[in-house]
């Protein structure tokens, strides 16, 4: 089979490919219409975000088996033409599952207990105690809304914390050790904090918007690890500003461009959070460790393997 790969990841992806005798052609720079007009010579492509696939790219690859993304999220892809065309799609969510949760964690951290404030308060000559009083994980009610691979990494660390966690899932009969299952109303009644874990589907764009934070029962921290255009920031920013939404974690955002390498768009709203005491933003690197960067290659080696060995 041949196959290429559009955007550089872990070398084992390579090696061990080559190994079972796959013939690989890598291609970095090549744009979406140069990509298209040679897609018909492979039977399987390895892809992140660098060129979106859409319906011309499908049915302009004639002979494609399988589209394999390292990560988690479909959504450059055209799902339901891909299914039709019987292109098999392969990712590999478990590979960056715990990287996500920890990044959870650490933000969730560092915003209740100000330690980045506090720290650099001090670097800079000032000594601040109380002002600096943190909040613990201990006893809050967590609410994670989607329990895949991700979701399910979270509430096990979560629940390490002595939190109570509670989950909104599509899926029926989730609830396991680590986190119980409940509606979609009952998690808004009771949650302290709330985390995304979701896909970006058209069910999902601005799912987190001014009424669902109006329907939020209380006071609330934040944290999105999963899509930007899964929250409505302006809706988002008004929260943080009448006190509704206590901190926001932010690993992705609205404005960021389709490939997660840049933001696209700056506004008023962007800068507020970009200013703001009680907001985390980290550049969509939740699932970017060094470790998740070989996990989530070899995933997708022993998928590719398991269906065309």
């Amino acid at each position: 089979m041949k196959i290429l790969l559009l955007d550089k990841n872990h070398p084992l992806i390579t090696e061990q490919l080559l190994a079972k005798n796959f013939i690989l052609e890598e291609d970095f720079t090549s744009t979406y219409d140069e990509v298209c007009d040679k897609i018909k010579n492979y039977d399987g492509i390895i892809i992140r975000s660098r060129i979106p696939l859409d319906k011309n790219f499908l049915e302009k690859a004639e002979d494609l088996k399988f589209i394999a993304r390292v990560g988690a999220g479909m959504e450059n892809i055209d799902i339901p033409v891909a299914e039709k065309l019987g292109i098999q799609l392969i990712n590999s969510p478990e590979g960056n599952r715990d990287s996500v949760a920890e990044h959870v964690v650490g933000m969730l951290l560092i915003v209740m207990n100000r330690l980045f404030i506090a720290s650099q308060e001090v670097k800079n000559g000032i000594w601040k105690r109380e002002e600096n009083r943190g909040d613990e994980l201990l006893g809050k009610t967590v609410g994670l809304i989607g329990y895949g691979n991700m979701g399910k990494a979270t509430a096990k660390r979560l629940s390490g914390f002595g939190c109570k966690v509670i989950f909104h899932d599509l899926l029926p009969d989730l609830s396991d050790e680590f986190a119980s299952q409940v509606t979609l109303e009952e998690l808004k009644q009771s949650a302290e904090i709330l985390s995304l874990h979701i896909p970006l589907t058209a069910e999902t764009h601005y799912l987190v918007d001014e009424t669902f934070i109006k329907e939020m029962k209380n006071n609330f921290y934040f944290v999105n690890t999963a899509r930007g255009k899964n929250v409505k920031t302006k809706s988002l920013v008004e929260a943080m500003k009448s006190g509704k939404v206590k901190a926001a974690c932010l690993d992705v955002l609205e404005y960021e461009k389709s490939s997660f390498e840049n933001i696209e768009t700056e506004n008023e709203d962007l800068n507020y959070l970009l200013q703001s005491e009680n907001a985390i933003v980290t550049p969509h690197i939740a699932g970017w460790t060094h470790q998740s960067k070989e996990k989530l290659a070899q995933f997708i080696v022993d998928k590719i393997i398991a269906s065309y060995c």
